[in-house]
């Protein structure tokens, strides 16, 4: 059996909305719904937390995931990038307890609609095709597909996003190519991307697990926030 890894990634700060993995979403805190998602799922061996605040992991462990350490300072900053923090935990994990994965996951609370059924599905999809990695995404509506922007010349000019003449502009919705964006609620990949002489989550064979948009809010902002909870009024989710 592949081993896999989950770790959940929660720092205590956050500026745009504060105390954001402690607030409560739709009845509990934002991190319990990925916590549940995960452990429904069945595809973990192990699933830890990685972050540099006492309540968030005090919670965390109550709910029933592990915390073997807490986050380095200097990994918890407003502008620490996710790699070094994946890269510390799997470190730990491998110094202090001779845990080695095969997978690891990256489990951000941003993203509490993803559902156990979206992880099963995205890791079937990382065994089936033998892919490096598996990123969700879902698709970009119409008015945001880059084949309607534009970009403005230093002379004020507007210009096609696609270089292609603006006489040329696609004209009917219909007619756009379907473009797809990163969700975050999904990053799964082989763990030896991580020795590599440039560390990374995607390697050279990446595939995308398309999400349906009312799954894939992740919150960064109030209004995202927002969202998250018109969705969750939805029975169907």
């Amino acid at each position: 059996m592949a081993k896999v890894l989950g770790i959940m990634v929660a720092r205590g700060g956050s500026k745009s909305i504060p105390r954001k993995n402690m607030k409560e979403l739709g009845g509990k805190p934002l991190i319990a719904w990925t916590i549940e998602a995960a452990k429904k799922s069945g595809i973990f061996d192990r699933i830890i937390l990685s972050t540099d605040d006492n309540e968030i992991a005090e919670i965390s462990k109550e709910l029933g995931i592990e915390v073997p350490f807490m986050r380095p300072e200097k990994l918890a900053e407003d502008t620490t990038p996710t790699l070094p923090v994946i890269e510390h935990a799997v470190s730990w994990m491998r110094e202090h307890e001779n845990y080695e994965p095969n997978f690891v996951a990256i489990l951000q609370p941003t993203a509490p609609l993803r559902q156990d059924r979206h992880l099963k599905e995205a890791f079937a999809l990382l065994e089936k095709t033998g892919a490096d990695s598996v990123v969700s995404v879902s698709p970009i509506p119409g008015e945001h597909n880059p084949h309607w922007q534009f970009s403005i010349e230093p002379d004020g000019a507007l210009k096609l996003f696609t270089d292609e003449p603006i006489s040329k502009i696609i004209k009917r919705r219909q007619e756009l190519p379907v473009t797809y964006t990163r969700n975050g609620a999904i990053y799964i990949f082989k763990k030896e991307l991580l020795d590599l002489p440039e560390p990374n989550f995607y390697g050279k064979k990446t595939y995308g697990y398309v999400m349906e948009p009312k799954y894939s809010v992740n919150i960064d902002t109030p209004e995202d926030w927002f969202r998250a909870e018109i969705y969750l009024r939805d029975k169907n989710l």
